[in-house]
């Protein structure tokens, strides 16, 4: 059991000043693996202090230098990958397939970065004037739980390219994933200051980044409450803000499609990550007149996606991350079945024989209508809601019918009628017969439409999100 009661401050690792102590649980089991001391805003406003020291050196530092710090991020990651695993497997529940996929990708977005610092022109000739552009200041990055290394690192890339200086306040239940993730950091020997992770409480540690007049930027993940609480707060200072929020993604099968590819597709669109993942494919549009068969083909395809404990190779899908977590989704899965959705799989409660853990069993609705409770909220769990359509134009509006507008899916036989429909959809990204991967398309940006965020992380799209235009007369 580790207690973790520092802060990274300064290049530093430093007492808390904040005093709460919280219990670290196992998912898997539920058993006390840990403590983490939360700080409070005097630790948030030494870290923002020493950010904004740095600054001024950083802020003035070479594409050479900064590529450099970028590459030894990745090299330190990298170099205790096997340990990044095994803390993801205990303090989250990740299943073996998913975490190599996120510990890698997490330090790839790294080396993305710096090819990206290549094709960003830093300066530019207009008429008369030289446009420049600089790095806004101090940025505060705020991440959530269920990709807790990834989500650091996809902030902290672009961030650190730009000359900006950071203070990471990460989920507090990710502390230990985190801890190991600081220590990587500090051993690639970046200046003091220059990165700087305070745990806490978003309405404690993240409140405080979000209304302090020397943060100049907010990158924030998370839910769409808490994102519009984010966006208020650096309302007040004028803060530059990226919010990438929830999700409600369609998935369009058409009538085109095979059944069997589609089907095991659709699941793994909904139940990655253990259905933690705010772009899945939680609504399945399939054609009225094909449902019978893409009922048969998911339960067929649902045998691939056993759950069972995650540090077990043969597990595809683990626990849920915490008993808050567990409780929403089962509340979510009653609310289904009263408001006359189908069962086609799964249901409340525990998969036989892992009671002791967060684990829920993965659950497939028919007979959903789009105004259902589960069709409209996100439920962010393995929870997927089949909906049937007579037209493709139906289908189109449906998946429109939406508050969100983060990703969409499309299956077909015909790709070019499914990108003929992706350009359709009200979404940020939209895949088409191909689960995407992010770390491999280095300057496709990422990011929601409506309430699914503003902004847009990697490549050239995200690093513009921490620098400024000055236009320069001589």
């Amino acid at each position: 059991m580790k207690s973790i009661d520092q802060h990274y401050i300064d290049g530093r690792f430093v007492a808390s000043h904040g005093s709460e102590v919280i219990d670290l649980v196992s998912p898997t089991d539920r058993s006390v693996i840990g403590s983490v001391t939360l700080g409070d805003e005097e630790d948030a406003r030494a870290a923002v202090r020493a950010a904004r020291r740095a600054f001024k050196t950083y802020s003035i530092s070479s594409l050479e230098e900064r590529a450099d710090y970028l590459q030894r991020l990745h090299d330190a990651i990298m170099a205790r990958a096997p340990e990044h695993i095994a803390i993801r497997t205990l303090e989250y529940g990740g299943v073996a397939r998913h975490n190599a996929f996120s510990i890698q990708g997490s330090a790839k977005v790294f080396l993305n970065m710096r090819k990206t610092l290549e094709e960003m022109p830093f300066r530019k000739r207009v008429g008369a004037a030289e446009v420049l552009l600089r790095p806004v200041g101090v940025a505060a990055l705020i991440t959530p739980w269920n990709s807790a290394i990834f989500m650091v690192c996809n902030k902290l890339a672009p961030a650190l390219a730009a000359g900006c200086t950071v203070v990471v306040k990460p989920s507090e239940s990710s502390a230990l994933q985190i801890r190991l993730l600081v220590e990587c950091i500090d051993a690639a020997g970046l200046p003091p200051g220059v990165v700087n992770v305070v745990n806490g409480r978003g309405d404690v540690v993240g409140d405080e980044l979000t209304r302090h007049p020397e943060v100049a930027k907010v990158s924030f993940t998370g839910s769409t409450t808490v994102g519009k609480a984010v966006m208020r707060n650096a309302a007040e200072t004028v803060k530059r803000v990226t919010l990438e929020l929830g999700g409600k993604s369609a998935h369009i099968v058409l009538d085109d499609a095979d059944a069997d590819a589609a089907a095991a597709f659709a699941l793994s669109a909904a139940f990655m990550n253990n259905g933690q993942a705010c772009i899945a494919g939680t609504r399945l549009l399939v054609p009225e007149h094909r449902l019978a068969e893409m009922k048969a083909a998911l339960l067929k395809a649902s045998s691939q996606w056993k759950v069972g404990d995650p540090a077990d190779d043969g597990s595809a899908l683990g626990p849920l991350a915490n008993a808050r977590q567990f409780d929403r989704v089962q509340g979510y899965i009653r609310r289904g079945i009263e408001e006359g959705a189908t069962l086609l799989l799964g249901g409340e409660g525990h998969p036989p024989g892992l009671e002791a853990g967060y684990f829920a069993r993965p659950t497939i609705f028919v007979d959903v209508r789009n105004d259902m409770t589960i069709a409209r909220e996100e439920i962010f769990g393995p929870v997927l809601s089949v909906i049937a359509y007579r037209t493709e134009d139906e289908a189109v509006e449906i998946a429109n019918d939406s508050i969100y507008g983060l990703q969409g899916w499309i299956s077909t036989g015909d790709p070019m009628r499914g990108k003929a429909i992706a350009e359709r959809i009200e979404a940020g990204a939209v895949m088409v017969n191909r689960i995407f991967d992010l770390f491999d398309e280095a300057g496709v940006p990422a990011g929601g439409f409506k309430q699914s965020g503003i902004g847009r992380e990697f490549g050239v799209y995200g690093l513009s999100e921490y620098l400024g235009t000055r236009a320069v007369f001589a």
